[in-house]
């Protein structure tokens, strides 16, 4: 029998916090809903902040809504090393999905202080806003924000209140002027790691508690409208209808079977939002909007299912005699996580006793955009069933504290040996 790896963080006290985090915009037994931007939201950036504080490090919030600790290191002018995710939340979501990355980044600081390590590097510690996107449909808004990437009109994005992102911001108390005088210092970063749960049933199907993410999917977001023409369904013979949701209907069932054409293959399409006016049991529907979500981590495949998919979005229009509009929301090429830091990741595995499985994203997290401006690294711990975006997402307090030491054994050693990225 194997001896169970030396546990050098303190549990106990990580998912004590991860159980008080889970009470702020808590729905039923175990879901919460922390929408980014509103005022759970920023019940919870208050209490993450204290407990940045109690672990040591200087805390602030950045004109973006990003909350930032910093542990100050031996060297200022060396290339840090930042930990993190988010706490945002979707409308039903879970309690791990973001938080554990936050709480297991503040835990890696503070048994680092506990035990008198004083880091060469500083290293930051970041719960970073909007994530998720759901609310203002276009997540990373955070990282982006911070890192110079934010796209025009991000400002104008309304929720499904009316209200602008502009507006949220304010509400939570950041001034969007502010953003014209901040300026990502390049370089400042040299290394960015993140622990999350998988979000997927490949680490439950391996029987194994964590994994080593190796890239990212890239994700397309297209949000696409037909429009054509109302009228009375019991009057308007089949043959004469411009009929939006029938060829809506069409274009969806055509892109389940475009991403399946090669078999084993990681690539996911998805609708998952879809509306129709006039929304009437007796009116032939007249607009319908639904969004698309493309994702694989080979780009050259991606694109060519795109380009399927617009053939199929055209002829479909033309066969029902709809017009259309396609928005492109967010498109981003996949990333691939540093081999250094994937081999850091397995030599501090192996001295912990454990050798784990190494496997891909589908979905996007944070690490995506840091891609762009340092070397990254992810970690991920099973959750059950692969359930995620759901009350009953779960992840055992076990996995979540192998998850997390192996991410405070890597940053320890990274922070003390390694100042910037490596080539």
């Amino acid at each position: 029998m194997s001896t169970p790896p030396r546990i050098q963080i303190n549990a106990a006290r990580l998912h004590q916090h991860i159980q008080e985090l889970a009470q702020i915009g808590k729905i039923g037994e175990t879901g919460v809903c922390r929408l980014a931007l509103s005022k759970e939201d920023r019940e919870g950036v208050e209490l993450v902040k204290a407990w940045m504080e109690e672990a040591g490090m200087e805390a602030h919030i950045d004109p973006f809504a990003n909350l930032i600790g910093r542990l100050k290191g031996n060297n200022p002018d060396a290339p840090g090393l930042m930990l993190g995710s988010h706490i945002d939340s979707q409308p039903y979501g879970g309690r791990f999905d973001g938080a554990i990355g936050v709480l297991g980044a503040i835990e890696v600081v503070q048994s680092l202080v506990d035990s008198g390590i004083t880091p060469e590097c500083d290293i930051e510690v970041v719960a970073f806003c909007d994530e998720e996107g759901c609310r203002f449909n276009k997540g990373l808004f955070g990282v982006r924000g911070m890192t110079g990437k934010l796209e025009a009109n991000e400002l104008e994005r309304t929720d499904k209140n009316g209200i602008t992102r502009r507006e949220a911001l304010m509400q939570f108390g950041c001034n969007p002027a502010d953003f014209e005088d901040y300026v990502f210092q390049q370089g400042r970063i040299g290394t960015f790691l993140e622990l999350h749960i998988e979000q997927g049933p490949i680490l439950e199907s391996l029987d194994a508690p964590i994994g080593i993410v190796t890239g990212i999917s890239g994700p397309l977001w297209l949000t696409v409208e037909m429009t054509g023409f109302a009228g009375h369904a019991g009057s308007v013979p089949m043959s004469m209808r411009r009929d939006a949701l029938l060829g809506s209907a069409k274009i969806i069932v055509a892109l389940n079977e475009l991403v399946q054409q090669v078999p084993g293959a990681p690539t996911v399409g998805t609708v998952g939002s879809l509306t129709v006016f006039p929304d009437s049991r007796n009116i032939i529907p007249e607009k319908v909007s639904f969004t698309i979500d493309l994702r694989d981590i080979d780009l050259s495949r991606r694109n060519a299912l795109e380009t399927e998919l617009l053939s199929v979005i055209e002829n479909v229009s033309r066969e029902h005699g709809l017009t259309y509009t396609i928005r492109e929301d967010t498109n981003s090429e996949p990333r691939y996580c540093a081999g250094w830091i994937m081999e850091s990741l397995r030599e501090e595995a192996g001295a912990m006793g454990i050798s784990p499985p190494e496997l891909m994203s589908g979905p996007f997290h944070d690490s995506l955009a840091m891609s762009y401006v340092c070397d990254y690294g992810m970690i991920f711990v099973r959750c059950l069933e692969g359930i995620s975006h759901n009350p009953k997402e779960y992840a055992t307090p076990e996995d979540i504290t192998l998850g997390t030491e192996l991410l405070y054994r890597t940053a320890r050693r990274i922070a003390l040996e390694k100042t910037g990225s490596q080539a």
